[in-house]
């Protein structure tokens, strides 16, 4: 086990007639390499999960309109097809990554591809659109379980001068399922129909499945440790009245009964919160584990950049359908270009990584996306060239695969051995929770420019066919979208920047 002090670390080698004693993790002894070998194997099974996760998330952006026309959903609705999805996902990621600690993280895992493949399956036969969301929130029980646990599992199998190259991997495959994804998701649902949008999944988790049963070994259970029952339930409690305050404020006003009572709840429970998780023995938000200042500035960097990105595509793909009028293999198309860039960035700067300090992957990848999305602000209008759009697009791609990389590894590497899956946990959610707060506030400030009467048809991606005012009216909702998306990644970078420790975890 890395960092097991008690352990003898060396083998005896006969060379040229001397006893030669050489570390086990020296790279190329034969235990650093058949560590390597089941590293890269195991990677392939994490990679799956991503792949499963990235697929199911960017084919629903794309076919949402498909969706909300079939069951003539409502904008609130629609919305939380996909917020009720993230919300789950989000607040039940660090208990997971607890009750992994307890129960074994193999078997979670591989419990989070069962659950996710049945999620799926049931998605593809709902009734109507409250069923479908139920289902969404199965298959979130199921992706908090694979995430809260595949970059652990990462960490713990590779030795720690490959780990940057194994991130880029394990992220680049998000960055390919997301490029297959729209594409996936726009003929699908043009075609075979809106439940192989979920269907799709199924022969994945359990190709998953199966080789992940295989091919992951058994590793000894954590220490029994009470899980912080009431600080999950607040923290679920909190994103939830945060949520939905924020999903009523484009379409009601910020004097709205609902939005106001919300965003009061989620204001009361912080304090609450807090308060709970300094009397709680395992805390679900342990802020002591982020005392360090590379720590706190990297998680907040990394939820900036989350908020910022997220939402992207969901974004350009109502562009393109409610505002241009294409269908949806064309707007998935027309969004290839931010999976792309993350294909190419992601394992480019996993490979530089060994060379490069995540610091600088980090901060370099942060200002990348912030000149995208200020490409995308200048030039927002429905006559656009596509190439300045894609321009705009893969530069964002090209950005969050760089940050992602960098900053995970930077994160991951400075972390003691006993304290992987809660932080993870805990990183993750800090993350997730900008990707939710993304999709939530791209939705509110993108519809708040046009007429109540006129939302629906957003979401459904048929506004184009009402008028060329309200096309205008949409065009002031996406360029106030992109400024706001343009600050929030200017102040990740600029977080990112400060989060230079002050001896580099890739310079040990």
């Amino acid at each position: 086990m890395r960092g097991d002090p008690h352990r003898d670390r060396r083998t005896t080698y006969v060379r040229l007639g001397f006893m030669v004693a050489i570390p086990q993790d020296l790279p190329g002894s034969p235990e650093y390499l058949s560590k390597l070998r089941y590293a890269w194997r195991v990677c392939s099974v994490t990679s799956l999960g991503m792949v499963l996760i990235g697929i199911s998330g960017s084919t629903l952006n794309v076919a949402l309109p498909t969706v909300v026309r079939h069951f003539r959903a409502d904008a609130f609705a629609a919305g939380w097809v996909l917020l009720a999805f993230l919300l789950v996902n989000t607040a039940s990621l660090v208990f997971f990554g607890r009750v992994a600690d307890l129960l074994g993280r193999r078997e979670i895992y591989l419990t989070g591809f069962a659950l996710f493949t049945v999620g799926s399956l049931l998605a593809g036969f709902s009734p109507g659109i409250w069923f479908l969301i139920a289902m969404r929130v199965v298959q979130a029980v199921g992706a908090a379980m694979i995430l809260a646990n595949g970059t652990v599992i990462i960490t713990d199998a590779f030795p720690s001068d490959r780990l940057s190259q194994g991130m880029g991997v394990y992220i680049g495959t998000l960055s390919v399922a997301q490029l297959a994804g729209p594409t996936v998701g726009g003929l699908v649902a043009d075609t075979a129909g809106w439940q192989w949008i979920f269907w799709v999944n199924v022969p994945a988790g359990l190709i998953a499945l199966a080789w992940g049963a295989f091919t992951l070994r058994r590793v000894p259970r954590g220490p029994r440790r009470p899980v912080d029952a009431l600080g999950n339930l607040i923290v679920f409690a909190a994103l939830s009245a945060a949520l939905i305050a924020l999903s009523e404020a484009g379409s009601r006003g910020l004097s709205s009964p609902v939005v106001i009572v919300g965003a009061g709840i989620a204001v009361t429970l912080v304090p609450a919160l807090i308060l709970v998780e300094r009397r709680s023995s395992h805390p679900v938000l342990d802020m002591r584990l982020f005392g360090e200042r590379m720590l706190a500035f990297a998680n907040v960097a990394s939820f900036c950049n989350a908020l910022a990105r997220s939402a992207l595509i969901l974004l350009v793909a109502l562009y393109f359908q409610a505002a241009r009028g294409v269908d949806a293999v064309t707007a998935a198309l027309g969004v290839l270009p931010v999976p792309i860039g993350m294909a190419v960035a992601s394992p480019a700067a996993g490979a530089l990584g060994r060379r490069v300090p995540p610091y600088a992957l980090s901060v370099g990848g942060a200002l990348m996306s912030t000149a995208g999305l200020g490409v995308l602000f200048l030039t927002v209008d429905p006559a656009t060239p596509y190439w300045i759009i894609g321009v705009g697009l893969f530069l964002c791609g090209c950005g969050s695969g760089t940050f992602l990389t960098g900053n995970t590894t930077q994160v991951m590497s400075a972390l003691p051995a006993g304290s992987l899956g809660v932080v993870n946990g805990f990183r993750l959610m800090i993350m997730n929770v900008g990707i939710v707060l993304s999709v939530a506030v791209t939705l509110s400030v993108l519809t708040s420019s046009v007429s109540a009467e006129l939302r629906g048809q957003v979401y459904a991606g048929t506004l184009s066919r009402v008028s060329p005012v309200a096309v205008e009216q949409l065009m002031d909702g996406f360029r106030k979208t992109y400024a706001v998306l343009f600050a929030v990644a200017l102040t990740g970078a600029l977080t990112a920047a400060l989060a230079r420790a002050r001896r580099d975890p890739a310079a040990r």
